[in-house]
């Protein structure tokens, strides 16, 4: 940022810091748009632009013909052949909050002279825009923005994908132009990062990164392999007289819809500027729920014969604006690289950051996976990194910016001994973990614990982290057996720990003993089995019991379950300490039962996997009431699978279904197939 306003600059300073503003711009943009390799986050990105523009805007004459802010991204790659756009792939102008909203509606209140206008919004997709020219019904070629003017020529690659039809349906204009955002789901992005991760390839950094890499390509068959789909968001232009085109953005999105593309159903008309401001914020709670990336909302003037009077203003359309969410991605400092030893013993290492806000929460420790990834990434103690929320709540490390290096950075190295209790560390040759073999590690029995206590497990309100570590450091709490031993009294002596939160507590692990089998084994933290593994394993075993007389033969026949997960069921079960524990909860009542499916349900022989999102139910109440019915549930799509159930945005599995041939079936079907059984699919 610049040391004075920009109220206080001279022409002489404005002149310079102008042009060192444009020259670092010009940089980010090559790294951004033809590099697909930024090292800045998209907010900070935004304030140098707009410390540009305030320069530009009160200098005038200081503006060139080639400033950032006259045009859009950077030059194509000329290797690809260029694409003139016939009608510019034109940048957006954006709101940060509710007062950027109604000075942008006021603008265009004022320029129209009305405030009674529809708006229609649309998610912000994070990915890569491009234009698709068809003719006669018929995709004929695919370009990317570039500069908004001129783009790479990507059709060969953009066949690839399936989401982008080749021919389509109905009565289309004889040629025509749509746009569209190319992305790449976050379930695809992680199953894609883990087989660069076992071929020894480098990460790509976000969905983002990959679906523009992806695209890219010099070789089509290999964008054919990446999980990429496409939302088309906007009509370009149409060439041919005889076809009347809608006039409303919302009505033109569900007309491109009839005819085979694939646009965004979660796209909305609003009356009122009120509407549009409760969208938003619905979009806030629902972006981190989503299988893809957004980084705001889009608002257009519904009318598009509004859209040639209001025109633009340099790369900017005045009848649109994206409403930006607070950033996902920062840069900052990494102090340290620490380890913290798990539950099953592996040893994660973790950032020390200089604290820095990341989307609206302020960050000062952040994930670094383990230290292949470390090493991938080439990660030092010391670098100025991207940080980024993953989800919810967990940041992580994306990369270091290597152009800011001093030379003072430290290569980190993982400790060759437990932090926690001191017992050398082993490498397992087949992960890439490295993990404490000490069973009896008080970082273990603590993370355990913890773990034990959660939702999905044994739902134990209020036995979190704290109070774990107060039950294991006070000696009341060795094994997570012991928790079912313990008195109100023995709680009420624990540090801030009153008589009416002793109680409570005592009666939430009293309750817990209630718990349905599935979840008391994944309780267990046994190493690979998460809750849909211990619900195959109790289907099976159909007690704690059961679980202790499992034979590792008996594992491998369980379908669902592979060898590496069997075996470490086996290597769990054959440990004496573990036969300890189930039987000492059993003695203390947590013995719950499990019935095999239902035999007799009207799905009884059918193999159902569910994918995507369901508007209905939960994924996990699709899955009982197919349970309930009779039916087995997958979690993966083999050769043995009957039907796959796709909702919103299904993740791989639907490739999968496609390749093998496995019938799939949409949301209103499988509904059907709940009420009226097999025939509700009809005679095939």
């Amino acid at each position: 940022m610049t040391a004075k306003p920009v109220n206080e600059l001279s022409i002489y300073e404005a002149r310079q810091r102008a042009e060192e503003l444009r020259s670092l711009i010009n940089y980010h943009n090559y790294r951004y748009y033809v590099l697909d390799s930024p090292e800045i986050s998209d907010a900070e990105y935004d304030e140098l632009m707009n410390e540009l523009r305030a320069i530009e805007a009160r200098f005038p004459e200081l503006i060139t013909p080639d400033s950032p802010t006259q045009r859009v991204g950077a030059a194509p790659v000329e290797t690809f052949g260029v694409v003139e756009h016939r009608i510019p792939l034109l940048s957006l102008s954006n709101c940060f909050d509710d007062d950027d909203l109604r000075a942008w509606h006021r603008r265009i209140a004022e320029r129209m002279g009305t405030e009674e206008f529809a708006i229609t919004t649309e998610p912000k997709i994070d990915g890569l825009a491009v234009a698709l020219v068809y003719e006669d019904g018929r995709f004929v070629q695919g370009a990317t923005r570039g500069d908004g003017y001129r783009g790479e020529n990507v059709t060969a690659n953009l066949r690839t994908i399936k989401a982008i039809p080749l021919a389509l349906q109905g009565k289309p204009p004889r040629r025509f132009e749509v746009r569209g955002e190319v992305y790449m789901t976050r379930s695809g992005f992680e199953a894609l990062n883990n087989e660069r991760a076992e071929q020894g390839l480098p990460l790509f950094a976000n969905p983002r990164n990959a679906a523009a890499g992806s695209v890219r390509q010099l070789d089509p068959n290999v964008t054919a392999k990446r999980p990429l789909s496409i939302f088309i968001y906007q009509l370009g232009w149409v060439d041919d007289d005889s076809v009347a085109v809608p006039t409303s953005q919302y009505e033109i999105l569900q007309w491109l819809k009839e005819f085979g593309f694939r646009v965004n159903p979660e796209a909305r008309r609003h009356e009122r500027l009120d509407e549009v401001r409760e969208r938003i914020r619905w979009w806030g709670e629902q972006r981190e729920r989503l299988d893809y990336d957004i980084d705001g909302v889009v608002l257009k003037v519904d009318d598009t014969t509004w859209w040639e009077r209001l025109g633009a203003v340099g790369r900017e359309p005045r009848w649109a604006t994206a409403y930006k969410f607070p950033p996902q991605q920062r840069t900052t400092k990494l102090l340290d690289i620490r380890v913290n030893v798990g539950r099953t013993g592996a040893l994660v290492p973790y950032a020390v950051l200089e604290p820095v806000v990341v989307g609206g929460a302020r960050v000062s420790q952040a994930t670094l996976h383990n230290e292949q990834d470390i090493r991938r990434k080439d990660i030092r103690i010391g670098d100025t990194v991207i940080v980024q929320r993953a989800g919810e709540v967990i940041p992580q490390v994306v990369a270091p910016v290597v152009s800011l290096r001093t030379g003072q950075e430290r290569i980190f190295q993982m400790p060759d001994r437990c932090p926690a209790c001191g017992t050398p560390v082993a490498r397992d040759p087949e992960q890439v973990a490295v993990y404490c073999p000490n069973s009896r590690c008080p970082a273990q029995r603590i993370r355990l614990l913890e773990h034990f206590a959660g939702r999905e497990m044994m739902d134990i309100d209020g036995l979190g982290e704290r109070t774990a570590i107060l039950l294991h450091e006070s000696g009341l709490v060795e094994d997570v057996a012991d928790l079912y031993k313990l008195t109100p009294e023995q709680l009420e002596k624990l540090p801030r720990m009153g008589k009416k939160s002793a109680q409570k507590l005592y009666d939430q692990i009293q309750g817990s003993k209630s718990r349905p089998l599935e979840n008391v084994i994944f309780a267990l933290g046994i190493r690979h089995v998460g809750l849909e593994t211990a619900r195959l394993l109790a289907e099976h075993v159909g007690s704690l019991e059961g679980l202790l007389r499992v034979t590792p033969g008996e594992l491998q026949q369980i379908e669902g379950i592979g060898p590496v997960v069997a075996q470490s069921i086996a290597d769990w079960v054959s440990r004496p300490e573990n036969q300890r524990t189930i039987r000492e909860l059993i003695a203390a009542g947590v013995n719950p039962t499990r019935a095999a499916p239902r035999a007799g349900g009207p799905l009884e022989g059918m193999t159902i996997v569910v994918t995507g999102r369901l508007a209905s139910m939960s994924r996990s109440e699709a899955e009982e009431r197919l349970r309930q019915a009779g039916a087995k549930v997958g979690s993966s799509v083999t050769r043995n699978t009957t039907l796959l159930v796709v909702g919103e945005d299904p993740g791989s599995k639907l490739q999968r279904a496609q390749e093998l041939g496995v019938r799939t079936i949409d949301e209103e079907t499988f509904l059907r197939l709940l009420r009226e059984g097999p025939s509700a699919l009809g005679g095939s």
